[in-house]
This record gives structure tokens, C-alpha cells and sequence, in this order.
């Protein structure tokens, strides 16, 4: 079925079903703001049906063809994980418990490595972006805890089968577990027992990303000859960038990176520093090492002098 005829049923279901309750029914949301399932989410977590009859956009449309072109556009396409996630629904997969003894086997710096070599996992640090920059286990990547975790994972990873490990903060192990097990990814190993201060103190190699500070970045870049990859949403973009800059976001790298002259140097930035670290650590796992990434991202950018516009010239866009 296509989005449009889904869309269809959801306004069937709203109006048929939904809409004749009473105003005092609670509704408790699925889905948080800011989920990939979803658009225009409200922040609350507990609201009255009648509240949502006079706030919510999507309860407020004249007609059919009204609702369901406003709940799909700018709709994104699902990530990746979704259909192995209902796969696995239908299939059956490992309990919790199973899962959570897996991550949580710690291991010592020799075994870490042994079974990285060994299985082909993919290391996965969920240390915030201001730790990982500095100093990380070669080949990991950055996906903080403190963000946008499970989502992220979900769309840049998008195997659940995928063997992972894990390296976190001292204390954060179960936390990162039981947030990754949420939307499928159960194939853990191991996390590294110590974190990366153990890999640190063992004298193993370290890898760092470039990271340029904003105050810095407006003093030598130079708009139209430098590069400027911009991996924010296109909303974002669209709302204010830097002048020249491109968008690439962050959800579509996979497709995008293919097309990186790693010859050719680049700035990369996010609004806030989170989804750029991320990038960076894949661009480096991959072998681009030709980029600086910018501290504090868009809002940090915007407070110095660096021409910025509103204006989106299509050739800019990353069209997916």
C-alpha cells in the first residue's frame, strides 16, 4: 500500500473511532517528539482527547485529501530497521534477560580486541562527542547516549543482526543494553571492561577526529572556494545555513559518502556538534580523513560573522 492510501486509513480510524469519544479521554502518546515515526509530535506525555481535537494539525483538516497531504509531507521514509524489526516480531526473538547477559560480559583490552578481529563486530562508542573527538579505539562509531541514541542506531547501522561492541561510560553499560535491545539490536558481544581509559592506559592505538572551533572556522574559511557539508534536516537548512554551504543529512550518509572526493578537503558541521561527530566517526571508519568537523555545530556557527542565508538553491540540496 502506498503512504497515501495508508494515510487514508488513518483518517478513517481518527474519524470514525477516535474523534466520537469523549473530550475527558486520556490519550497517552506511542511515540515521543522528535521520533522517526512521526512528525509535528507535541512534547507532552499525557494529554486530554479534547485538547488534541483543538491542537493537534492533523485533527484540524477540512477533508480527506487535506489530512493526508498534510500528515505526508516532508514525511520521511522509514529507517532502515523498521522491517527487520517486524520481521522479528513475527519471528520471535532472544529475551531480554539473554540479551542483557551478552552486553554486559566486560571485557579485558586483549579480548576486546580479539573478538573485534574475530567476529567483524562493529565498536560502537557512546561516549558524548566533546570525550570521543579526543581519543578513540581506531575504526568505532560515535553514536552518544545522550542524544538521539536508539534512532540513530537504527538508521545508520539499520542491521540488527549486525555483531556490536560496545564501549560507554563507566556506569552506562545496562543503560546502552536496554536501549539498543528496544528496537532489535541483540547481537551484542561485550563492552570493554574499564571503558577507554583501559584501552588508554594499555598503549594500544588511539584515533582522533579534527575538530575546529567555531571562532576559529570563521577566521579561515574562505565561502564559495571552501567546502561546507551541512548534515542537518532540510527543514533546517532551509530555516538558515551558512552561505555556499551543502546539504547532505546525516540519515542519508550511506548514500552520500560513495560520492566524497577524499582528495578535496571539506568543513562538516550539524546544529549542535551530536550528528557531526557521528558523521565523522563513520567518514573516518571508511578512511576519509580529509575534513574538519566544527564545535557546537549551526548555533555556535551563528554567533560569529559568518555570512549565513535563508535562501535554498536546489543544486545544494541532497535529494534522496
Amino acid at each position: 500500500m502506498t503512504q497515501d492510501e495508508l494515510a487514508g486509513l488513518l483518517y478513517e480510524s481518527l474519524q470514525n473511532k477516535i474523534m466520537p469519544l469523549a473530550d475527558h479521554v486520556i490519550v497517552y502518546p506511542a511515540h515521543g517528539a522528535g521520533s522517526a515515526c512521526g512528525k509535528n509530535m507535541m512534547k507532552e506525555t499525557v494529554d486530554t482527547l479534547g485538547n488534541q481535537k483543538r491542537m493537534n494539525y492533523a485533527l484540524n483538516q477540512p477533508n480527506k485529501e487535506a489530512f493526508i497531504e498534510a500528515v505526508t509531507d516532508g514525511l520521511l521514509p522509514p529507517p532502515a530497521y523498521f522491517g527487520m524489526n517486524v520481521a522479528m516480531n513475527k519471528k520471535g526473538y532472544e529475551d531480554f534477560e539473554s540479551v542483557l547477559n551478552h552486553g554486559m560480559r566486560a571485557l579485558s583490552v586483549d579480548s576486546f580486541e580479539v573478538a573485534a578481529e574475530q567476529t567483524g563486530a562493529l565498536i560502537l562508542d557512546t561516549r558524548d562527542n566533546e570525550q570521543f573527538y579526543k581519543g578513540f579505539i581506531p575504526q568505532s562509531v560515535n553514536i552518544g547516549l545522550h542524544g538521539d541514541f536508539a534512532p540513530w542506531v537504527g538508521a545508520l547501522i539499520a542491521d540488527v543482526k549486525q555483531p556490536i561492541l560496545l564501549v560507554t561510560e563507566i556506569g552506562n553499560e545496562e543503560e546502552t543494553v536496554t536501549r539498543l535491545s528496544r528496537v532489535g539490536f541483540d547481537n551484542l558481544i561485550g563492552h570493554l571492561e574499564g571503558g577507554f581509559d583501559a584501552w588508554l592506559a594499555s598503549g594500544k592505538q588511539v584515533d582522533v577526529i579534527e575538530r575546529m572551533s567555531p571562532q576559529k572556522f570563521a577566521e579561515i574559511v574562505h565561502i564559495g572556494d571552501d567546502k561546507i557539508i551541512d548534515i542537518r534536516k532540510e527543514s533546517e537548512y532551509a530555516a538558515e545555513h551558512i552561505e555556499e554551504a551543502y546539504n547532505k543529512p546525516l540519515a542519508y550518509i550511506n548514500e552520500w559518502v560513495k560520492d566524497i572526493n577524499p582528495d578535496e578537503h571539506f568543513f562538516i558541521h550539524c546544529a549542535g556538534g551530536y550528528r557531526s561527530m557521528i558523521a565523522a566517526s563513520i567518514l573516518q571508519a571508511r578512511g576519509y580523513r580529509n575534513f574538519t568537523e566544527i564545535e557546537g555545530g549551526f548555533k555556535a556557527i551563528s554567533e560569529t560573522n559568518i555570512p549565513k542565508t535563508d535562501f535554498v538553491c536546489q543544486s545544494k540540496l541532497m535529494k534522496a
